[in-house]
């Protein structure tokens, strides 16, 4: 029996180049080697003193991760989920759900977006993301811009559940780059 995945959390500048370059492998593992879709990963953000990363460890490996943007459009503080996903021997086992929790407990009901790819869009909606614009195809793949919290056009609550999101975490990814 594995043992029970750790939940880990720091702020960018506090990672350490180990955690950090462990995190990127698995980005760069799912999104451009899974998923066949060659891109810029390293897009600057990573390293934002108020960007914070998420993620899991089991038996010491890095085993899902999401980053977790603070953005001030107008003036008003919001959030970004992006790069979630979950090494492929490790799906099916909840760590998407337990990651989104983590994250959207510290954004509380500050708005918050995701671009999320497609066949995802029931599983976020079960976090309380509604749809906020049109698909559109980033790097080839479908995205539905969604979003929580703040106001009109989303939801301040984490509609929860746990079981629900295990088939959703057999795809190779939870969020779009």
């Amino acid at each position: 029996m594995t043992a029970t995945a750790a939940l880990k959390r720091s702020w960018a500048l506090d990672l350490d180049n180990k955690t950090l370059y462990e995190l990127l492998r698995l980005r760069v593992e799912v999104f451009v080697v899974e998923q066949a879709c060659p891109y810029p990963e390293l897009d600057g953000r990573d390293l934002l003193a108020e960007t914070r990363h998420f993620w899991l460890e089991q038996d010491g490996q890095v085993v899902c991760t999401l980053r977790l943007l603070e953005e001030h459009a107008d003036g008003t503080k919001s959030f970004r989920i992006g790069r979630l996903c979950t090494a492929r021997p490790a799906r099916g086992q909840g760590h998407t759900t337990r990651l989104l929790r983590a994250a959207l407990a510290e954004v509380g009901d500050a708005p918050c977006r995701i671009n999320a790819q497609t066949y995802l869009v029931d599983m976020y909606a079960k976090h309380g993301f509604r749809p906020d614009g049109e698909e559109f195809v980033e790097d080839g793949i479908p995205h539905v811009p969604m979003r929580r919290g703040g106001g009109a056009g989303g939801a301040a609550h984490d509609a929860g559940g746990g079981a629900a999101y295990d088939a959703a975490e057999a795809a190779p990814s939870s969020a779009g780059k």
